[in-house]
């Protein structure tokens, strides 16, 4: 199966060739598989460096939007442009370690979707403080939705092409990070197999995070309220 790997970018060019190169890397030999990058216009020149680095790689796709941003917008767009039978999708700044992808790929020979995870055994954070309020925001998600992922909050994961494009992807894919509570609740009610795999995420190599803490927080608990009331209404599906 041929796998695309799905990476929105946005002021990354500190990391997104070494990325590149890292998961060139970690493919096993004769494993088909694409890069699909898509910049939300960096002004830092991060499309530029992925071209002067990779131009001439068939391996990688670049795409620039310039008139609209947006993580979740960015991994459909992502997703649409991409070819791979396999889909797998990731942060730019090394929170999300490449070397798990062949795993990503192997295990969803048994199961729909594989989850990168903090909270499972072998799993975690160098940020104590932002994994101990993970832990308990997961543990809310949990028992709010009574779903039995761990961590809903992650957005490193693998789908194959059909199962993904089988949702409703325009009540998915909006907002920030909270599209990947709506996939995962989308997904249980389908009754699709989810795998959690531990990742630890370690400090950003470059540059510098553009989540902000208390503010990301505050969207994605607006994201779970509307999204525990369509659910009751019937309005998710």
């Amino acid at each position: 199966m041929k796998a695309s790997i799905v990476l929105p970018t946005y002021k990354e060019k500190d990391n997104i060739v070494e990325l590149i190169s890292a998961i060139f890397a970690a493919m096993p030999a004769g494993q088909d598989f694409e890069v699909v990058v898509v910049d939300d216009n960096s002004p830092d020149g991060t499309a530029e460096a992925v071209r002067a680095s990779f131009g001439n790689d068939p391996r990688v796709k670049l795409f620039v939007r310039t008139h609209e941003r947006g993580l979740a917008t960015a991994l459909r767009y992502g997703a649409e442009k991409s070819s791979g039978d396999v889909l797998l999708f990731m942060d730019t700044d090394f929170n999300h370690d490449p070397a798990i992808l062949p795993q990503m790929i192997k295990f969803l020979e048994y199961y729909d979707i594989i989850i990168g995870s903090r909270f499972v055994m072998a799993g975690g954070m160098e940020d104590k403080f932002r994994q101990f309020s993970s832990l308990l925001y997961n543990y809310a998600i949990r028992l709010l939705f009574g779903t039995p992922v761990h961590d809903n909050l992650s957005g490193f994961f693998s789908i194959k092409r059909d199962h993904l494009f089988a949702l409703d992807l325009d009540q998915i894919y909006y907002g920030y990070g909270d599209y990947f509570i709506r996939l995962l609740m989308v997904a249980h009610k389908r009754g699709y197999k989810m795998l959690e795999v531990p990742v630890f995420y370690r400090l950003r190599m470059h540059g510098h995070s553009k989540t902000q803490f208390v503010s990301i927080f505050t969207q994605y608990t607006q994201a779970l309220l509307t999204l525990r009331f369509k659910l009751w209404t019937g309005r998710m599906r």
